[in-house]
């Protein structure tokens, strides 16, 4: 096990942001201690607020197998040529040297008695509160002749990194007048318009460098996330480029076979280039072997996102039945501040403030056309419940699509270091 040795900062002011301490603990150990699984969106926000508000009043330790994590929010400019890999990618030294212990392994197991978590290496490390947040794995036979052993010839993509790298390689090998293909997941899924601003993308890619290429997607699904501004955009910038294939024509009707690089909707087969599959998902293989989901999903109670299942597991992000919130990284940023409130509150007696959540999601669609929807949340005793909202409009100036691109620059520049400090 391969764990950074935290460093205390700030502990002499510890006393005055207690209220009252709590003094009993699993084993009757003197300190709290809090296991984070998962370093994405949710889980390293977790670790870095409650290492940082708890001012050393409170073990952190991160789980994460990867030293290196590739965001999968923004991979899909990757693939258009506006970022290169080396933008999204980012490591944990600053949350190791402000107070997190950073374990790179991989959780294979929780003791919901005992309070552990098993590791791949061997070790099991202790909690008093526990934190899952793992993302997504995907549905067994959920698209008829792919399963993850296909993943090299017909690429997922929809976790950062080399699956990200793999896709674009293989684009940038598709002959002239070649065919994409691109297999749409039903909902709900991470990042609901994910998928559509990465057909932009591998739009954009193609009209540069391989113009009579064409695209193919098959959605289950009769409409999506920004259909009206996706569907603009496509006109606009790659008329004739894209064909679109909804539930009403088929889309849901789909196999494939990687071997013979075929894609078949509606019994209509059709030889592809490259086929992108983004599978129907459920919460990460985590998550279900502590015994918190319930279907495909974790449900939780929206004030402090604990489980229904067990009050000292929380989850957070995509792997979490959340209610009217959609599957984000910013959501996910959201929730983790909401948790670790909740959790220092529970641990040393701070303050815990009532919950709100907020998410934004930025599309890019050309270059400096971007669009965005959005809203603001609040916790219910049944969910986590929508306020209010905002979209982008259609027919919107170039003035304001390229503001909106910009002020996604800057959300990722924002919330990266939220994440990673």
């Amino acid at each position: 096990m391969n764990i950074n040795r935290r460093l205390f900062i700030g502990s002499g002011a510890a006393a005055a942001t207690t209220l009252a301490a709590p003094t009993v603990f699993a084993d009757g150990h003197a300190k709290p201690r809090v296991v984070v699984v998962g370093g994405g969106a949710g889980g390293a926000t977790a670790a870095r607020y409650i290492a940082k508000d708890s001012k050393g009043e409170i073990d952190v330790t991160l789980i994460e197998p990867t030293r290196m994590y590739y965001t999968c929010f923004f991979s899909n400019l990757y693939l258009g040529g506006v970022k290169g890999i080396d933008d999204l990618g980012h490591s944990y030294g600053t949350l190791a040297a402000n107070g997190v212990n950073v374990v790179h392994d991989w959780a294979v197991g929780v003791d919901r008695d005992a309070k552990t978590v098993s590791l791949a290496g061997g070790g099991q490390v202790p909690y008093d509160k526990l934190i899952l947040s793992p993302g997504i794995d995907f549905v067994d036979g959920a698209v008829e002749g792919w399963d993850l052993s296909a993943q090299n010839a017909m690429p997922h993509a929809y976790k950062g990194g080399s699956q990200t790298e793999l896709l674009k390689a293989q684009m940038a090998a598709m002959p002239q007048g070649g065919t994409f293909a691109m297999v749409a997941p039903p909902n709900p899924y991470r990042c609901p318009p994910g998928p559509y601003e990465r057909v932009s993308m591998v739009a954009h890619y193609l009209k540069a460098n391989n113009p009579t290429a064409k695209i193919i997607v098959a959605d289950p699904k009769p409409k999506f996330s920004k259909m009206a501004l996706f569907q603009e955009g496509w006109a606009e910038h790659y008329e004739g480029m894209i064909d679109w294939i909804g539930e009403d024509f088929g889309g849901g009707e789909v196999s494939v076979d990687p071997a013979a690089m075929t894609v078949t909707i509606d019994g209509e087969v059709t030889n592809v280039d490259v086929c992108n599959i983004i599978p129907a998902m459920k919460a990460g293989r985590i998550a279900e072997i502590a015994g918190v989901t319930d279907g495909n999903w974790a449900p939780v109670n929206a004030a402090d996102m604990s489980t229904k299942a067990d009050a000292d597991i929380y989850v957070l992000g995509d792997a979490s039945q959340q209610g009217d919130m959609p599957k984000s990284g910013y959501a996910a940023n959201s929730q983790a501040k909401v948790c670790a409130n909740a959790v220092r509150g529970a641990l040393t007696g701070a303050k815990v403030f009532p919950a709100k959540f907020s998410n934004t999601c930025w599309s890019l669609i050309d270059a400096n056309d971007g669009v965005k929807v959005g809203a603001t949340y609040e916790a219910t005793d049944e969910k986590i419940a929508k306020v209010d909202g905002f979209i982008s409009a259609t027919g919107e100036s170039a003035e304001l699509r390229k503001a909106t691109y910009e002020e996604s620059e800057g959300w990722y520049a924002g919330i990266t270091a939220d994440m990673f400090g």
